[in-house]
């Protein structure tokens, strides 16, 4: 596998994107999926990071980003980085693929200088749970767009 990083409006990137979406609103029952309000400038480095998995035929199979984040009303605390958008597709899941863009994320996020990786997920999504833990991410004060939803589970680890 390749992973290298990619502008979040790459189409490669929105195309996976909008199938994790779709899983989200399978999911959870919901048409949109995920409305946190998300742009494309937001994973820029130094601010954060967009990475895009390819298997050996050159096919997008795994997505990855952090957004750096500030203390503001919505929870967060100075010197976070938010995980967004990670998802496998269903076809390339078991290969580790999700571990290895999130040590790419977290190495990334520290370089750039933050101190806590932060994530949201949510109650039925038990294997990426499982995942975030297995990391060493522990539940944490809720935060961002979904921190009013009962379903809503959020994680952190220092960096």
């Amino acid at each position: 596998m390749d992973i290298r990083p990619t502008p979040y409006d790459h189409p490669d990137a929105i195309k996976l994107s909008n199938e994790v979406l779709r899983e989200y609103a399978q999911r959870y029952g919901e048409e949109e999926g995920d409305a946190t309000p998300l742009a494309p400038s937001m994973f820029q480095p130094p601010h954060g990071l967009f990475l895009l998995a390819h298997d050996a035929l050159d096919r997008p199979v795994a997505t990855g980003g952090w957004r750096t984040q500030d203390a503001n009303d919505e929870g967060y605390a100075d010197g976070d980085a938010e995980i967004k958008r990670m998802y496998v597709i269903e076809q390339a899941r078991g290969q580790g693929l999700a571990r290895r863009i999130l040590a790419l994320l977290e190495a990334d996020a520290r370089a750039a200088g933050r101190t806590r990786m932060v994530l949201e997920t949510g109650d039925q999504q038990p294997e990426a749970i499982a995942l975030y833990a297995s990391e060493g991410y522990t539940f944490c004060a809720k935060f961002g767009y979904y921190r009013h939803y009962d379903s809503s589970r959020c994680m952190a680890k220092p960096l």
